[in-house]
């Protein structure tokens, strides 16, 4: 399936060409027959072709027109040409495209993909928005995205992500792949990182924790009283919560525990 293209810039395309790498990734994936898995961004099919022979079926999600119409080609595909940021994953989940599936009941997603750059992060809360229909999740990633994504807190790299995704995933970064694997190499290093979600997340308001969070490493360097702590005023919360820290210090279960705990405020 594999053959030469011209990578887009304005899709952020690179392409995986290292055997190797590819091997490493569908072996963390242990993909099995008849299972309900999605592609997003399968550009040249280096992942796709090993996916679907051990699958026996899969659908792919892709903007680009012309690689979606190489990939229909293949009889054991299902594609869908469209921005993966509009796509309903709750209603692919339903609508049984997946051979085997009867329309109408639902079915977990397997979700994999190499993620253009350009998208990653928008991409992973669009997909938090469909987590209930997610069995796992497997992307292959920026590096400093993935690092983002499961960093502990009082590091550099702990932050808004961080807590967003580690209030309904566990993570864990599986693999490092260099810049060399793809064309045309990358400036920076790539990572793949396993998204489960978790069996019993707290029952929180998400837009409420969003914004909490937004807030809270806004400025970073600062206090939680110069900035949380005036938003939460504003809220109408009067319960405890240490102020005199600064957001990275704070660890996700704290942040879940004051989302939980917060008392509403007056309406909008």
């Amino acid at each position: 399936m594999q053959s030469i293209a011209r990578p887009r810039k304005r899709f952020g395309q690179h392409f995986l060409i290292d055997q190797a790498v590819v091997d490493s990734i569908v072996r963390e994936i242990a993909p099995r027959p008849g299972q309900f898995m999605v592609e997003i961004g399968p550009g040249l099919a280096a992942l796709t072709q090993p996916l679907v022979e051990r699958l026996g079926h899969l659908t792919v999600v892709e903007l680009d027109r012309d690689l979606a119409a190489r990939l229909r080609s293949h009889a054991n595909l299902t594609v869908l040409q469209a921005d993966a940021l509009s796509v309903d994953f709750g209603q692919l989940a339903r609508d049984g495209s997946n051979p085997g599936a009867t329309p109408g009941q639902q079915r977990p997603l397997r979700i994999v993909g190499n993620l253009p750059y350009n998208i990653s992060s928008p991409l992973l809360f669009h997909l938090l928005e469909h987590v209930g229909v997610v069995q796992d999740q497997h992307f292959m990633l920026q590096r400093e995205v993935v690092d983002r994504m499961v960093a502990l807190p009082a590091t550099s790299a702990y932050g808004r992500m961080s807590v967003m995704l580690q209030w309904r995933y566990a993570m864990e970064r599986v693999l490092l792949v260099a810049a060399k694997a793809f064309a045309p190499p990358p400036r920076v290093e790539s990572a793949v990182v396993r998204m489960v979600p978790l069996s019993d997340p707290a029952d929180i308001d998400p837009r409420f924790l969003r914004d909490m969070v937004r807030v809270a490493f806004s400025q970073r360097r600062k206090l939680l009283r110069h900035t949380l702590g005036h938003w939460l005023d504003q809220q109408g919360y009067s319960g405890r919560f240490d102020l005199q820290r600064r957001a990275e210090e704070v660890p996700v279960a704290e942040y879940l525990r004051l989302a939980a705990d917060k008392k509403k405020g007056p309406p909008e």
